[in-house]
């Protein structure tokens, strides 16, 4: 008898250890997942009704925000160096040398210049005017595409709050439909209104990060734009006298 309680206790406390033992490798996986898998979990759980339409804002957002640092970084030239470029061209091979600089250098100012210098000949007011109404074709080719990152930001939130609407829709609706308050019931609904919020926000900051450095980019590139245009004037003017 003594024997089989032995047995007994024994199977019970290897059965428990085995238990605690299940239970801690669950609690360490769980721990052990990094945050690309939770972000992952919690959008699956999400629906793909409104998660998929979030996605591709972010997608797109994303798409446009590349393709507008990199033509911006290829827009920024060294506006010093070019000045001072066009300067020693004129003195010494006059406009049709400076313009040849301008031609082999990329970017808003370098194209500014050019149009400049081609009117050069009508006079120093001819040259500002294609110097002021180029420098606004050149802004805009600056600004292309940007309102749609702009228009991103804002419709994924919006997405997110429709979903969190409609999940709260639902739950109420199961609640009027059984006509008992259970958490359990409405659980689901409320955590998937709630996922389609949070991602909606996440996908807004991320592109806003983006907005604001174009925005900044733009600025700097403008300011050095306007700042050329003054100097081509001087620099024209100068070589006129």
């Amino acid at each position: 008898m003594k024997k089989i309680s032995f047995t007994l206790a024994a199977a019970g406390m290897f059965v428990m250890g085995t238990t605690n033992a299940s239970a801690a490798m669950l609690q360490e996986a769980e721990a052990s997942k990094g945050f690309t898998q939770v972000l992952k979990e919690q959008f699956i759980q999400g629906g793909p009704a409104f998660m998929g339409i979030v996605l591709l804002c972010l997608i797109l957002g994303l798409a446009v925000a590349i393709e507008r640092i990199i033509y911006l970084n290829l827009a920024t030239t060294n506006s010093a160096k070019l000045k001072q470029q066009v300067e020693d061209a004129l003195a010494s091979g006059g406009v049709e040398a400076a313009k040849e600089v301008c031609r082999n250098t990329k970017g808003p100012v370098a194209s500014i210049f050019y149009q400049g210098l081609d009117r050069a000949d009508e006079g120093l007011e001819s040259a500002e005017k294609a110097v002021v109404a180029y420098g606004g074709v050149q802004m805009g080719q600056l600004e292309k595409n940007v309102s749609w990152l702009s228009l991103f930001i804002a419709i994924a939130p919006m997405l997110g709050f429709m979903g969190t609407v409609i999940g709260m829709i639902q739950a109420f609706q199961k609640i009027a439909a059984v006509g008992n308050l259970s958490a359990s019931l409405i659980a689901g609904d409320i955590q998937v209104a709630l996922l389609t919020t949070v991602f909606g926000l996440i996908v807004a900051i991320i592109l806003q990060i983006f907005y604001n450095y174009i925005i900044a980019k733009i600025d700097s590139i403008v300011n050095d734009m306007e700042d050329s245009s003054i100097s081509l004037i001087d620099m024209l003017a100068a070589h006129k006298k």
